[in-house]
C-alpha cells in the first residue's frame, strides 16, 4: 500500500528541507527565476517531487541534507526527525527500515563535518518561491533558455525532467528532445546512468 507523504510532520517541527543558493551568483535573474549558466549545487529542494526514497543510500543523503540545513537540532532531535522519515506509513520511504540500522545511519551522519555542503545535483534554472507561473509556463521557460545554449548537458536534461514531472507528464527521451530543441540521440548521449535511474523513479510515482 502506498502512503501519501505527510510533509506536515516536518512543518510542525519547523524543519528546513529546501534552500535556495546562498553564495552562487545567478548569470541572469528575473522576478520569477534565477539562471546559472554554469549550474549551481546550492539549491536543495527535498521532497519536491512525488518520488519516494527507495534505497538506504538515498535515505542517508536526505538525512545528511536535513542535518546540514538544520544546525539547531541536537542528536536526539535529529533521531526523532529521522524516525518520522523512515516510518513507511508517513510516505517518505518505500521500504521498512530496521531501527538499529537507522540509528547507525543517524550516528554516522551526525558525526560528519558539515563545513562542506552535502553533494547535490547541479541546477541551471531555479524558480523563486513567490513565482506565480504555471507549471506549463515554467516548462516553456526551461525549454527556451536551455534551447538557446549551443550544448545540451546533464544539468539541462535534469531541469527539464523536473519540469515534466511537475506537470504530471511521463518523462520520455522524445519529450525531452522536443522541449530542449535537440535530437533524441543528443539526449541519449548526455544522459548518465544516474539520470536514467532518476527518470525511472520519477515516472514510477506518476
Amino acid at each position: 500500500m502506498s502512503h501519501e507523504r505527510n510533509i506536515e510532520l516536518l512543518n510542525k517541527k519547523r524543519i528546513i528541507y529546501s534552500r535556495l543558493p546562498i553564495n552562487d551568483i545567478p548569470t541572469h535573474s528575473t522576478e520569477d527565476y534565477d539562471y546559472y549558466e554554469d549550474g549551481t549545487y546550492e539549491c536543495y529542494e527535498l521532497f519536491r517531487t512525488k518520488a519516494k526514497i527507495t534505497t538506504y543510500k538515498s535515505l542517508k543523503w536526505h538525512l545528511l541534507v536535513l542535518w546540514y540545513l538544520n544546525p539547531q537540532l541536537d542528536q536526539d532531535e535529529f533521531l526523532g526527525v529521522a524516525e518520522l522519515i523512515a516510518d513507511r506509513d508517513n510516505g517518505f520511504v518505500s521500504f521498512n527500515m530496521p531501527p538499529d540500522l537507522l540509528r547507525k545511519i543517524v550516528y554516522e551522519v551526525s558525526m560528519l563535518d558539515l563545513d562542506e555542503p552535502p553533494k547535490n545535483k547541479s541546477r541551471k534554472i531555479v524558480f523563486k518561491p513567490a513565482c506565480l507561473l504555471s507549471k506549463r509556463e515554467k516548462l516553456i521557460i526551461v525549454g527556451q533558455i536551455i534551447g538557446r545554449s549551443k550544448k545540451i548537458n546533464a544539468d539541462d536534461i535534469y531541469d527539464c525532467m523536473l519540469s515534466l514531472n511537475d506537470l504530471g507528464m511521463l518523462i520520455t527521451v522524445s519529450r525531452l528532445a522536443i522541449k530542449l530543441s535537440c535530437s533524441a540521440r543528443t539526449i541519449y548521449r548526455h544522459m548518465p546512468t544516474e539520470l536514467k535511474k532518476e527518470k525511472e523513479l520519477l515516472n514510477q510515482q506518476l
